[in-house]
């Protein structure tokens, strides 16, 4: 079954609801850099996002150096952003 890529309104409501994520430059995901006290705060961090990804079969592409963390989200499934995108988003949000 695929996966609905969101609309531009979609996509634009959900940005508003979501703190400190912007749309990619090629509109088709969301990104976020986070930066937390140490290495062991980021890993940390990183740990939680991959037993939630890891139950919600959906996973983020990021990067790590230090206490940076940048994310992206995008469903490769939709060629763009989906609900699966923004809820992983919130759930980041949520811990941050």
């Amino acid at each position: 079954m695929a996966i609905p890529r969101l609309t531009e309104t979609e996509r634009d409501d959900a940005l508003k609801g979501l703190s400190g994520w912007t749309l990619s430059e090629d509109g088709l995901a969301i990104e976020i850099e986070l930066e937390f006290a140490d290495f062991n705060e980021a890993f940390g961090f990183m740990a939680r996002v991959a037993l939630y990804a890891d139950k919600a079969d959906h996973h983020p592409e990021w990067f790590n150096v230090y206490n940076k963390v940048r994310v992206r989200l995008t469903t490769h499934d939709a060629d763009g952003l989906s609900a699966r995108d923004v809820a992983m988003a919130q759930f980041i949000d949520g811990i941050v």
